[in-house]
């Protein structure tokens, strides 16, 4: 009934654009304009029958289900993808274009590692919060941005928005040599390695010990992240996780990466963000690396086998990808971690999305969308601002502040 209804809306308002916009037909007649009028409404069955779907929830526990679907109510809600960029390469790949910049303003810390190394903090106190006037208690959300990413994407801008909006503190953990600081050793970062960022959660932690604090990740941010709750577990000062389109298994987002149109799109791009990442530190660098044949790879795959496996000791570029790939370790986390993907994302294919395993710790929950790509999750005819990641961000964030003392004690 509620498909039947969406379809006759649809094609109401398209009927009546159309007709209002669409003087003449083909050779003075009608003809055109049945042609595109046609045209509309099979576009439009098309899309409410196979575009537009409830996202799939995929969680073992009954009492977690139940939360979200309280608090949380865009999972039980059909996700629309923008009507003209639905598929999930121009998703993500028109995100970064078309969705808005909220001003944000940062102050940054820099913090020393045990190696002698220092890491980028970039702050949003929220100072004037209504809701949580004592800085002290004021909750905190830590945020991990992509591979190459720092506080200035644009997802992490909107992150920081929502969270402005409910009252809450938000701290960005830029990897090492990425935000414009000095790497004051040969060392960047990479997904299994969890060093720093345990350095950073403790960081955090000590300055505010009495603030509700829990993280979210987006992309090799949320693997990262998810490596590190499955190395932890229970042990850690974080409350939950959000987790938004992590490659699951790194093998297999490397080689759907390397099919030719993916390749052309997106991994020849992304390695030359990488290079353009580590060439600023090329004297530091050079002390270890032969950077001339790190400058030559071509895939994300090469520049991994010459660079990131070297530098953290790995024996072979396959030991590395194991130990990055958070499918391993998602039995041992211990927190509740809600995972949202597209199933159409080229950089997590949906058949490695690990369903079973979801579904063997009471801690996870995944939600799986038909559409929306790598980061992409567009929606509305014009998507300029909030998109269905920011939704599902700011309605779980507020739902582990507010009324998380529901699920904790599972």
């Amino acid at each position: 009934r509620r498909w039947a209804m969406d379809w006759q809306v649809l094609t109401r308002e398209l009927s009546l654009y159309l007709e209002s916009q669409v003087r003449v037909g083909l050779l003075g007649s009608g003809v055109g304009l049945s042609l595109v009028l046609g045209f509309g409404v099979a576009y439009a069955c098309y899309y409410l029958s196979s575009i537009a779907k409830k996202p799939q929830l995929v969680a073992s526990n009954d009492r977690f289900c139940r939360f979200l679907e309280e608090h949380c109510p865009v999972l039980t809600e059909t996700y629309y993808p923008t009507i003209w960029c639905w598929e999930g390469r121009v998703q993500t790949l028109l995100r970064p274009f078309i969705t808005s910049r909220p001003q944000v303003e940062y102050r940054n810390e820099l913090i020393k590692t045990a190696d002698g190394g220092q890491i980028s903090l970039d702050w949003f106190d929220n100072n004037d919060s209504l809701y949580y006037p004592d800085a002290s208690t004021r909750p905190t959300v830590l945020l991990l941005p992509g591979l190459t990413g720092t506080s200035k994407e644009s997802y992490i801008l909107h992150m920081i928005h929502q969270s402005e909006t409910l009252g809450y503190r938000c701290v960005v953990f830029n990897n090492r040599g990425i935000a414009g600081e000095e790497l004051l050793t040969p060392r960047t970062y990479c997904a299994a390695n969890t060093e720093d960022l345990e350095a950073v959660i403790h960081h955090v932690h000590d300055l505010h010990p009495s603030a509700p604090f829990m993280a979210a990740g987006v992309s090799m941010g949320g693997m990262l992240l998810l490596n590190y709750l499955g190395k932890t577990g229970r042990d850690t000062p974080l409350m939950a996780a959000a987790i938004f389109s992590a490659g699951w298994n790194v093998f297999e987002s490397v080689e759907s990466l390397e099919k030719p149109l993916n390749w052309l799109l997106f991994n020849y791009y992304l390695t030359t963000c990488l290079q353009s990442s580590i060439s600023r530190h090329r004297r530091m660098l050079e002390k270890l690396f032969d950077m001339d044949l790190v400058m030559k790879a071509r895939t994300v795959r090469e520049f991994d086998k010459q660079f990131t496996s070297v530098m953290f000791g790995y024996r072979t570029i396959d030991d590395y990808y194991e130990d990055a790939s958070p499918c391993r370790k998602l039995k041992s986390v211990g927190i509740p971690v809600l995972c949202l993907n597209s199933v159409d994302d080229v950089f997590s294919p949906g058949h490695a999305i690990p369903v079973e395993t979801a579904k063997q710790n009471a801690n996870v929950a995944l939600v799986l969308t038909s559409c929306g790509g790598h980061i992409g999750f567009l929606e509305g005819i014009w998507p300029r601002k909030c998109t269905y990641m920011d939704r599902v961000f700011k309605q779980f964030v507020q739902a582990v502040f507010e009324h998380g003392n529901k699920i904790f004690s599972m």
